[in-house]
């Protein structure tokens, strides 16, 4: 078992920044891919990035490119996302996801552990 904790939300202007933490406990951290997910009222849970458990590979989706940034320490089981530049449609709840895994993968149904996710609130 793995159990994801996440922290760092909150309510930030258009154009502001945020940083979002994800500490993981249990099973070996090093052996799983995380991701970074987000679900708006209404709408389906989103692929927003991930990362392999090296940190030498990660991928973001095209909505976040250049202004997302998402890093791990596996000294301190942490996975972290950087968000830069926040639109209103970047509002949603964030999650954080983990598989145990080589290969980033998208779908969330691959990921199987999740934590309570983090609200992220964008003001215009």
């Amino acid at each position: 078992q793995v159990q994801l904790v996440e922290s760092g939300g909150g309510l930030v202007q258009a154009g502001g920044s945020l940083r979002l933490s994800c500490a993981a406990s249990g099973r070996t951290f090093t052996m799983y891919v995380m991701g970074w997910f987000r679900q708006a009222p209404g709408k389906e849970r989103e692929f927003v990035t991930a990362i392999t458990w090296s940190g030498g590979s990660t991928y973001y989706a095209e909505s976040v490119k250049g202004r997302f940034t998402i890093s791990r320490d596996n000294s301190k089981n942490t996975v972290y996302l950087q968000m830069n530049s926040l639109k209103p449609e970047n509002t949603a709840v964030y999650y954080c996801a983990a598989y145990r895994g080589m290969i980033i993968t998208t779908p969330p149904e691959r990921y199987d552990y999740w934590g309570q996710g983090t609200q992220v609130t964008v003001s215009s």
